[in-house]
């Protein structure tokens, strides 16, 4: 199954989230801010998706997702943004950040699913 980096620094929606993702069969790594989630992709196993929380500490979301893209080896893997900021220029700010898609919190499972499994391409 795919591997999928969710970078979170709620402890509650890590654990949350990270469960019910190894219950559907994805491996998950974890990752409690952006420059960890960065250098987590660089250094150990490069995830095949990650999941990233915009609102993050050492280095917010819309940063990370700037290097992500902005870096060779990178650039490949979707990221769909997680956010409580739910207005629509939120959603287009985290596009032009380098985001592949963006979902709110609370987490609505079967859409982030959907979204994982469109970006993966794996059937639903």
């Amino acid at each position: 199954m795919p591997t999928i980096l969710l970078v979170e620094d709620n402890e509650m929606n890590r654990d949350m989230l990270s469960r019910r993702l190894m219950r559907k069969g994805y491996d998950v790594l974890l990752a409690v801010d952006g420059q960890q989630g960065i250098d987590m992709c660089l250094l150990q196993a490069k995830p095949d998706l990650m999941l990233l929380d915009m609102s993050l500490p050492v280095k917010d979301g819309w940063q990370v997702a700037r290097e992500m893209k902005s870096h060779d080896v990178l650039q490949t893997i979707p990221i769909i943004a997680l956010t409580a900021h739910a207005m629509a220029d939120d959603r287009q700010r985290a596009l032009l950040a380098g985001c592949d898609d963006y979902d709110t919190k609370p987490v609505d499972l079967p859409r982030l699913l959907g979204k994982i499994e469109h970006l993966l391409g794996t059937p639903e």
